[in-house]
């Protein structure tokens, strides 16, 4: 029996940004958790050569968006000055189409990958081709829908920054009173991090921290990539992060590892419920890159975090 949704009452609306500039600090420094001092590559801009389905650890990086970086800085003169930012945050759903609606690109199709808080990222993944002739500054429009979707015979799994589309591609399984789901990765939300704390999920991502090693090895988390769908048990994420016994959280990994204590992967949620009715499936392949077809799988490939380098050789 297929999933059901309330499709038929989701709105599609339209929601524009421009291509943000990577974002830079005052110092061009970051103090790792090991004390140390590098100068890395951050959020923002244009990423040309990492796209989901790539490995998001062990990048000379930190918190790296593939893709596209979307950021509005239109400003409104009713409700917030922000609104158009926060509208595009809040409406974009992982897997809805973006056309290039301005340069040399024009007319060019992406999809939404998923949205970084803090610096209030939308993510878009392009065609390598598309990714070479994009500008700083481009407008991208996206076909946003998916908020307030529901899945009427699993009342108590929330679902969030979801697009239809995904679902369909994704194709959860019900069994009974259990839906199934599959997935890269299971790993526990005692790791989680920056992220935590947030009112919402709407509108940002969670971090999976990787300092330590035999946790990492244990989950397989060297192994993440980008675009990957992973299950954290332990976690409800309905209104905000939080530790939760009996519960789990699914989402997508949206940004590269960080050497910054309290950060690492990001992850976008897109279901929460309890774990009585959502089950986890391992599966290799389930990472919206492979799901859209975009490219051809990539087997994943294990890979050591900069910061654990050190340790790595001293053992």
């Amino acid at each position: 029996m297929p999933l059901r949704t309330n499709l038929p009452d989701l709105v599609m609306q339209a929601v524009l940004g421009q291509i943000a500039h990577p974002v830079g600090r005052q110092s061009p420094y970051r103090i790792g958790q090991d004390g140390q001092v590098r100068a890395l590559p951050g959020t923002g801009g244009i990423t040309l050569n990492h796209r989901i389905g790539d490995p998001c650890v062990g990048l000379a990086a930190d918190h790296v968006e593939p893709g596209v970086a979307l950021h509005n800085n239109g400003r409104e003169i009713i409700g917030p000055r922000d609104g158009p930012m926060l509208a595009l945050l809040t409406s974009a759903c992982v897997g809805n189409k973006a056309r290039v609606a301005s340069g040399p690109a024009t007319g060019a199709v992406g999809l939404v990958t998923g949205k970084h808080g803090g610096v209030q990222h939308v993510l878009v993944d392009f065609a390598p081709h598309i990714l070479r002739r994009l500008n700083i500054g481009d407008r991208i429009q996206i076909n946003s829908c998916g908020l307030g979707m529901q899945l009427p015979d699993f009342p108590d799994i929330a679902v969030t920054n979801c697009a239809p589309g995904l679902l369909r591609r994704w194709a959860p399984r019900p069994r009974a009173s259990v839906l199934e789901v599959r997935v890269t990765h299971i790993l526990p939300a005692a790791i989680l991090g920056s992220g935590l704390g947030k009112h919402t999920v709407l509108r940002g991502d969670i971090d999976i921290q990787l300092f330590d090693a035999p946790t990492r090895r244990r989950h397989n988390l060297d192994t993440l990539r980008f675009g990957d769908l992973v299950a954290i048990t332990d976690s409800d994420t309905r209104y905000g992060a939080a530790w939760r016994g009996g519960r789990i959280t699914i989402g997508v990994v949206v940004h590269s590892n960080s050497t910054v204590a309290g950060h690492g992967p990001g992850v976008t949620v897109l279901l929460t419920g309890p774990s009585a009715c959502l089950r986890p499936v391992r599966d290799s392949a389930a990472n919206i890159a492979f799901l859209y077809k975009r490219r051809d799988f990539v087997p994943p490939v294990a890979q050591v975090p900069i910061v654990g380098r050190r340790q790595a050789v001293a053992a």
